[in-house]
């Protein structure tokens, strides 16, 4: 009997060239296998990300290596990973094209085709949404409808939202979405104040009003989701409330506004506007726990005494007063000064937040205190400005606390669905053990860089990672090392099975801090709820846990690529007018095509090619990440400095290209 050719399900990825790679997992010995090679004959016209069905076929000659490769081709598209794309309408030169035909330019870079556009009056150079229809057997190219105009390319509004549609984010909200944002602006007020007062009296709700309370955040944050509340008790010990915005008195299930809400799972943060996940009448008016005005709250209060350990907690409704609206400066600007609003409050809250860090770290959380970048803009949208932000005391203050609020009321549900025997029970964020060959790889260029970091089989420990990053705190490689053994984590996601938060060093761990810009949090108020309450929690609800963590994975990863793209774009037009200008920088990446760069003031980051090196052949030496001249012995190695000038700034690619500001003599 012959035997049966096996078939791989899973995603697939593809080259610029249309080439298609297939991930087929490990062999007996748990050996990762190579993955399947696909020619672009074969790809049956998948896209980068669909869920596909590969067939084996034998081996072919790696075109790049000229080794021999397994491949495959594809039986079977499965599931599409987008049916919309956004790009450019541009007129189709293709020798032998139809006269008149045009073509969609996708932006999303990892499609290997362009689009033909089928419909009239097609507006050359605006950038629209597309619908994808169909790529018929045998032809050259996909074709797909124009299903909204935004604006001509190039222009700032135009891109901005061309990112943020080129996600699956619309800015707008649906009709229904409207119409209850209406009634809730109307009456929203009565229901809030109606609430407090029926609430507090049944003894359903705690009354926080009279306590201490105040919120800490950005200047420019226009919605409050948490606050802190600070009592002296009598025998020395502190009582420190995390107040979190009670989203989900105001939004209930089955309502256009939980189901926008659902839909979107979360705000997104472009570099010049909030997409939010709800209505502003929710996200900056009633919900939010704005300064002078009584709120609607869920919290977690700790008892802690000075060693900041946990004496007794709790976890409810409540209704807060914040007496004082804080920007991290301005609560930095009190410790450092020991004079200002609340400074018992917030030397109480510094203290004890050092020591719970403290202990956080001791039992293995990693801290990548990297900087991250900020681009300023004028009010036509122009960067004039790049800033790296400082992360302050005060931001850590406020991150120490939301951590240990996650924390117990993740330990808290999973307590109270086991009891109550409910699986899935409860939505957890967790973060897996790095993958083993990645932490290799980590090892391996630390090596190259002269560090030594400790591992076994693959594995690391999270106390191991901390000792690198202090030994590496003001060096000139400091930011390429955190950023490298950053990405060599595995990525935090949402789960209804909880396998810990290696990261954090948590065996439990949630989002219940930000329901007012991510679903997984409201989802948790309305579990706490039921837990505490008796409220409904359906049957029915706990079942769709499982898709909702999924699909708010899917949604966290499409809104932090439209913020890291909208971060990008504005730093390469900041660049685009010191074209010609001299810059310090390291080296990020080499590769055959060439060595990227970082530019050590604004971290922008571009690629010196291998034809703008010099008068050499260079070869590519993966092991030791760098490449070295064949004749002149020149080498260019990860991590080293380097003087580049800018020759080229691509704005609409977000693509910088430099050449070594001094040429490389032959």
């Amino acid at each position: 009997m012959a035997e049966q050719t096996k078939i791989y399900e899973g995603p697939i990825a593809a080259s610029p060239r249309g080439i298609g790679f297939m991930p087929i997992g490990e062999d007996e010995h748990g050996n990762k296998l190579e993955d399947l090679i696909i020619p672009a004959e074969a790809m049956k016209g998948a896209f980068p990300g669909d869920i596909v069905k590969v067939e084996a076929t034998g081996f072919i000659e790696d075109q790049r290596t000229h080794k021999k490769r397994a491949a495959g081709r594809v039986v079977e598209i499965v599931t599409r990973s987008r049916e919309t794309f956004v790009g450019t309408l541009i007129p189709d030169e293709t020798p032998g094209a139809p006269h008149g035909q045009v073509l969609l330019r996708p932006d999303w870079k990892k499609m290997y085709v362009p689009f033909i556009v089928r419909g009239d009056s097609l507006p050359l150079g605006q950038k629209v949404v597309l619908r994808f229809r169909a790529w018929p057997e045998g032809e050259p190219l996909p074709w797909g409808v124009v299903e909204e105009i935004i604006g001509p390319a190039g222009q700032h509004e135009t891109e901005m939202r061309a990112l943020a549609l080129g996600q699956g984010f619309h800015a707008d909200f649906p009709p229904g979405v409207i119409s209850e944002a209406k009634q809730l602006e109307e009456q929203g007020k009565s229901m809030l104040a109606a609430e407090a007062e029926a609430s507090i009296a049944s003894g359903r709700r705690k009354d926080f009003r009279k306590t201490t309370t105040f919120t800490i955040d950005p200047y420019d944050a226009k919605d409050f989701d948490d606050a802190l509340s600070v009592k002296f008790l009598d025998d020395g010990t502190i009582e420190v409330g995390v107040h979190i915005a009670d989203v989900s008195f105001f939004v209930r299930p089955g309502t256009a506004i939980d189901n926008e809400a659902r839909n979107r799972a979360t705000s997104v943060y472009l570099v010049d506007r909030t997409i939010p996940m709800l209505p502003h009448v929710l996200s900056t008016n009633l919900a939010s726990l704005n300064p002078h005005e009584d709120r609607l709250s869920v919290s977690a209060v700790f008892v802690l005494d000075k060693d900041a350990n946990i004496l007794s907690k709790w976890f409810g409704e409540t209704a807060i007063y914040s007496d004082h609206r804080f920007t991290y400066e301005d609560a930095q600007d009190v410790l450092d000064t020991n004079n200002g609003p609340m400074l018992n409050e917030l030397v109480a809250l510094r203290d004890l937040s050092k020591k719970i860090r403290a202990k956080r770290v001791a039992k293995g959380a990693i801290e990548f205190d990297t900087a991250e970048v900020k681009v300023k803009l004028d009010d036509a949208g122009k960067p004039i400005e790049v800033v790296l932000k400082e992360r302050k005391e005060t931001n850590m203050l406020i991150e120490d606390f939301m951590l240990l609020a996650n924390e117990a009321v993740a330990e808290m549900l999973f307590e109270e669905t086991r009891k109550a025997n409910i699986q899935p029970g409860s939505i957890y964020r967790t973060h897996d053990l790095p993958n083993p060959d990645k932490i290799v790889d980590l090892a391996q260029f630390l090596k190259v860089m002269g560090y030594d970091l400790p591992t076994q089989n693959g594995h690391v420990k999270g106390t191991d990672i901390n000792k690198l990053m202090k030994q590496v705190e003001g060096t000139p490689e400091e930011y390429l090392i955190k950023t490298t053994a950053l990405r060599s984590m595995a990525k935090a996601t949402y789960t209804t099975k909880n396998i810990g938060h290696f990261g954090l060093a948590f065996e439990y761990y949630t989002h219940f801090t930000s329901p007012i810009r991510r679903y997984p949090d409201l989802l948790v108020h309305r579990m706490l709820k039921h837990f505490r309450n008796g409220e409904p929690f359906t049957k029915e609800q706990f079942f769709e846990l499982d898709q909702l963590a999924i699909h708010s994975s899917e949604r966290e990863v499409g809104a932090a690529q439209a913020e890291r793209d909208s971060v990008k774009l504005k730093l390469v037009e900041f660049m685009a007018d010191k074209v010609d200008q001299e810059f310090d920088a390291v080296i990020s990446g080499v590769s055959d095509r060439g060595i990227y760069v970082e530019l050590k003031e604004t971290h922008a980051e571009g690629m010196v090619r291998i034809r703008d090196l010099g008068n050499d052949y260079f070869i590519h030496d993966e092991k030791r990440y760098r490449i070295v001249g064949e004749r002149t012995k020149v080498q260019f190695a990860l991590g080293d400095p380097i003087r580049v000038k800018l020759i080229a700034a691509r704005v609409l690619e977000r693509e910088l290209d430099f050449a070594l500001a001094t040429p490389l003599t032959p």
